[in-house]
């Protein structure tokens, strides 16, 4: 069990945001003996995917689940339902799309850098 703030970090979000995800049932979370908000280790992991330990330069990244996936000849168009109040939708190519297994449901990220939105599983 993480504390709410252990939580919070390991997201990337504030202690607010995580408080809004709990009365928004985004976040699955218990109470301690003292009425405190505790949140479980598998809880975190799910909301960051199973690869949270990426490197990599760009430091916007926006976790979330794939909402929708349009193939049109060599592209595909990912939408990507963030778990913060905001959609990414990034435009890459089927083969990405295809290599990294997105379909609707699957957690993803899109991660920007400068203009452009790369996505990773």
């Amino acid at each position: 069990m993480l504390t709410a703030a252990e939580a919070a970090r390991a997201l990337g979000i504030s202690l607010d945001t995580l408080r809004r995800w709990d009365k928004a049932g985004k976040l699955r979370v218990e109470r301690d003996a003292a009425n405190r908000r505790v949140v479980p280790r598998e809880e975190v992991e799910r909301l960051r995917g199973a690869h949270g330990d990426e490197t990599i330069s760009a430091r916007n990244r926006f976790r979330g689940v794939v909402r929708s996936i349009d193939f049109d000849g060599l592209l595909a168009r990912v939408e990507i339902d963030v778990t913060e109040p905001a959609r990414v939708v990034a435009i890459v190519t089927r083969e990405a799309a295809e290599e990294l297994g997105l379909e609707p449901g699957a957690s993803a990220a899109g991660v920007v850098k400068a203009t452009s939105v790369m996505v990773e599983r």
